[in-house]
């Protein structure tokens, strides 16, 4: 009997959790693009006004990379760039998420974890609605009628271990900033060093043999080349690629996870 009730209070407590998570994504939303035409669907002009970008300027040099195909390489420069503004955006937000809302805090007693994640899901909520669905017509009109369906329902795994590292990473720098207030200037040195060591403009193949393993050790390496190859290659998601993006998810998750948990009990003596 008590364990029952004990059981049926953390169920409870869950879901309180996710509905203050859901209220406080959909306000980030709702505040983000409240009188906006467009609304969700100016997070995919970034990436198109990049893609166009890169091709225009790189285009001929590294289309020989993608099959002499400039619409590959256009597909290539997009899917990594869908993955590196999502990181960049998401974390970013999630930095200040918690100093933001000190004042909210030290009036309501509230699972400080919440802000963080919600701006991550609402970002997340973003993705999904601009540009998962580009994402899944584009492996529907480059995969073969037997592999298509089964690339399409593989799509989301390396969004997944996107979803996970954003997590993570923003569990980790929204508890330093309560710290260390110049954490933003870092930060922002750390996504250009994320952004040019990831092979999105230009093909991995072009980088020194020597020099690829450490690019190899940025964690949004593995998204962006297993998310390629579900897309563009035609092939059957290759499980390795997957796995790795994945594992590096988890890993950077729990990393987050256990730092944010370790300063917590500090941050109200410093909001």
């Amino acid at each position: 009997m008590a364990m029952s009730i004990k059981t049926n209070s953390r169920l409870s407590a869950t879901q309180r959790y996710w509905e203050l998570v859901s209220v406080l994504a959909g306000r980030e939303i709702k505040v983000r693009y409240r009188g906006s035409f467009l609304g969700v669907y100016w997070s995919l002009f970034n990436p198109l006004t990049m893609t166009g970008l890169y091709a225009v300027i790189f285009g001929a040099a590294f289309k020989k990379y993608y099959h002499d195909s400039l619409w590959e390489y256009i597909l290539a420069a997009f899917t990594g760039l869908a993955v590196i503004h999502f990181y960049n955006g998401s974390t970013a937000q999630a930095l200040t998420s918690i100093v933001g809302n000190a004042s909210l805090l030290n009036k309501i007693k509230l699972p400080v974890s919440v802000f963080p994640v919600s701006i991550i899901i609402a970002n997340t909520f973003q993705l999904l609605v601009g540009m998962f669905p580009l994402l899944v017509i584009v492996t529907f009109l480059l995969s073969p009628n037997l592999s298509s369906f089964v690339n399409i329902l593989a799509i989301p795994l390396p969004l997944t271990a996107l979803l996970l590292i954003s997590m993570g990473i923003g569990f980790l720098i929204s508890s330093l900033y309560v710290f260390f207030r110049d954490l933003p200037f870092f930060y922002e040195l750390v996504q250009f060093v994320l952004m040019l060591s990831s092979p999105i403009f230009y093909p991995a193949e072009i980088v020194d043999p020597i020099i690829r393993p450490f690019l190899e050790l940025n964690p949004l390496y593995p998204v962006i080349e297993s998310l390629r190859q579900i897309i563009l290659s035609g092939a059957l998601p290759d499980i390795f690629l997957i796995t790795r993006a994945l594992l590096s998810g988890g890993i950077i998750l729990a990393i987050g996870w256990i730092c944010f948990n370790w300063l917590r009990p500090k941050f109200m003596d410093l909001l």
